[in-house]
């Protein structure tokens, strides 16, 4: 990001700056002023455009999540495997760790948002394409649910530092070996 901000997109400048800044400090530490110096602008220009806080955390995650569904379906067409759209899950988290840390915060968010709902709903169909339709009286195929829990802890270790460093070196395959070992979750 350049010292200053000159011309352009302001909203795209001050979420790019938020980005940065959530890869240094984590959500929580972010702070309108902050992203505001980062991209070279003046303290209100975070404000005016997002509102508060939580509206430029919100709109960090809407875009994460629009890259997170995206890398999710890629993943998908290209494999057509279940376990694969886990490690493409697994592997955004690592690229993307501001975006992966800032999506899963509902507290810091505007849970109401509707780019936001948008964006999960997105990520969510594709996070169950492959796997079997719910059985009557079920909300949820249990082999997709089981899979997310998976893959979503596994990414949550792994991106806090709690993950064994022998695993941390190929995450992937760790990915893959645990789902196998599993049972039955390739769709």
């Amino acid at each position: 990001m350049s010292s200053t901000y000159h011309h352009g997109d302001l909203r795209r400048a001050l979420i790019d700056a938020a980005v940065e800044a959530i890869a240094e400090t984590g959500p929580s530490a972010l702070s309108l002023r902050a992203a505001a110096k980062r991209a070279g602008v003046s303290h209100s220009a975070p404000a005016h455009h997002f509102g508060d806080k939580a509206g430029l955390l919100t709109a960090v995650a809407v875009q994460g999540y629009e890259r997170f569904a995206d890398t999710l379906e890629r993943s998908w067409r290209r494999t057509g495997d279940f376990i694969e759209v886990g490690a493409a899950y697994l592997r955004f988290a690592i690229d993307h760790r501001a975006y992966f840390e800032t999506m899963f915060r509902p507290e810091l968010l505007h849970e109401e948002d509707p780019d936001l709902v948008r964006g999960r709903e997105r990520a969510r169909r594709i996070l169950y394409l492959g796997s079997a339709p719910a059985e009557e009286g079920v909300l949820y195929d249990r082999r997709a649910l089981a899979a997310w829990s998976l893959v979503h802890g596994l990414s949550s270790l792994l991106v806090s530092g709690n993950f064994p460093p022998e695993l941390a070196a190929d995450p992937e395959a760790a990915f893959r070996a645990v789902a196998a070992g599993l049972g039955e979750l390739r769709g």
